[in-house]
């Protein structure tokens, strides 16, 4: 049987020009979340099962990359049921991940704990532009921060590592589990239903107010309770903004929505704006769900006009990390969609600024070893002096092999030949 060449569905090599803007990426993110206090972790690759099927991924968790049991504990003749044969699962992302480890390690750790995680997760997704079955996520997070602090450090933090990477006219999307929560009491839905109303909700980019509406009828809300639901969204159209948005939900809403709801958001939208660095707008976004179970409250995604859909979110989730302890801890956390973020810089040609000058020396296949001394320390010294220095033997098609060194950066060839 013959071996295959390409990687698994779904999952891509990574060529050398994308390598290094990744790492140029990556260089960037660690150094700007650094400045915002984020300490970096690791945790491992896999979880126990039980930990990625507590309810808490949404349908994330239909998604999982699951480990059969090995050796002696794999009885696949005695097995009935899934549970028999499975013990671990490739982790999906990495929030669940890091409330195990603040839950293994809460004693060992500053209070409140601000963690930076970069790593890869695994999705049994369909493939498509940007979404991959094997993908890098990127954290931060801020654990036992009670306050909406927490909140604006993330959403400060993240907007301005991407205004360094160049991105521009971007939107921080905001908005509140509560606030979701508010609207459908005063809809009248009863509570039972409000997961099956947000996950219509979350369609509305894809099919419209119109299909919203059409859903939650056929879902069995009388249309009467729709049409006070839908009429919300109508009046929210021009008030984007999140003030005027709040406003527009206190006067509707009256006390269906707490104040303190809006003092929070007011909060968040004074302090991002008043320190923001980078060139985008935080927009009121009342159909925002984000699909994860476990967010508590605030809510946000990122929106960059250039890939035409979400490149982030995140949220908070102040339930998590109790139950690996046993009691509460407030939890709020921001990812950039890694390799969103690749993707636009590579299709627009992007360069690493500041790199090092790529030079290539070609040295003749029967170049004798004595001169070649004087190759490697000449070599040495241009990269004492800050260039990349490759060097190679010459090829007998010097001129193609020119050509891929160019597709690789290389802009300066020195020739050596035994004269």
């Amino acid at each position: 049987m013959s071996l295959k060449k390409k990687p698994v569905n779904g999952m891509k090599d990574i060529l050398p020009k994308e390598m290094e803007i990744r790492d140029y990426v990556t260089g960037v993110i660690k150094d700007t979340y650094r400045k915002f206090g984020f300490t970096p972790i690791e945790t491992p690759c896999m979880e126990s099962i039980e930990n990625l099927t507590g309810k808490n991924g949404g349908e994330n968790e239909k998604l999982i990359f699951k480990v059969l049991k090995r050796g002696e504990k794999l009885k696949l003749e005695e097995a009935t049921k899934e549970e028999d044969v499975v013990d671990y699962g490739m982790r999906y992302d990495l929030t669940v991940p890091l409330s195990r480890y603040y839950a293994n390690h809460e004693n060992d750790l500053p209070n409140p704990f601000k963690a930076l995680q970069i790593g890869s997760v695994w999705r049994a997704d369909r493939p498509q532009r940007g979404r991959y079955r094997q993908f890098t996520q990127c954290d931060i997070d801020i654990i036992g921060e009670p306050t909406n602090l927490a909140e604006i450090e993330l959403i400060s933090a993240t907007t301005t590592t991407l205004g360094k990477l160049g991105f521009k006219n971007f939107e921080i999307r905001i908005n509140d589990r509560r606030i979701l929560k508010a609207m459908a009491d005063y809809a009248g839905f009863p509570e039972d239903d409000y997961d099956e109303v947000f996950i219509i909700l979350d369609k509305m980019d894809k099919i419209g107010l119109d299909g919203v509406k059409e859903e939650l009828v056929e879902m069995g809300i009388p249309e009467e309770n729709v049409s006070k639901y839908v009429s919300l969204f109508d009046g929210l159209e021009n008030n984007r903004d999140v003030k005027s948005g709040m406003a527009f939900l206190k006067d509707a809403l009256g006390d269906a929505l707490s104040d303190d709801v809006i003092d929070w958001m007011d909060e968040i939208s004074i302090s991002v704006n008043a320190s923001k660095s980078a060139d985008f707008e935080l927009v009121f976004d009342p159909t925002l769900v984000r699909g994860m179970g476990y967010y508590t409250g605030t809510i946000f995604e990122i929106a960059i006009p250039e890939f035409g859909g979400s490149c982030g979110g995140g949220g908070r989730y102040d339930k998590m990390v109790g139950k690996f302890i046993g009691h509460d801890v407030p939890a709020c956390g921001f990812s950039i969609g890694f390799e969103r973020i690749i993707l636009l810089l590579m299709e627009s040609g992007f360069e690493i600024p500041e790199a090092p000058a790529k030079v290539a020396y070609l040295v003749e296949k029967k170049y004798p070893a004595e001169k070649l001394v004087d190759v490697m320390a000449k070599a040495k010294e241009a990269r004492d002096n800050g260039q990349q220095v490759l060097v190679v033997r010459m090829n007998k098609n010097k001129k193609f092999q020119k050509e891929q060194l160019e597709k690789d950066g290389y802009k300066e060839f020195v020739e050596f030949f035994n004269k």
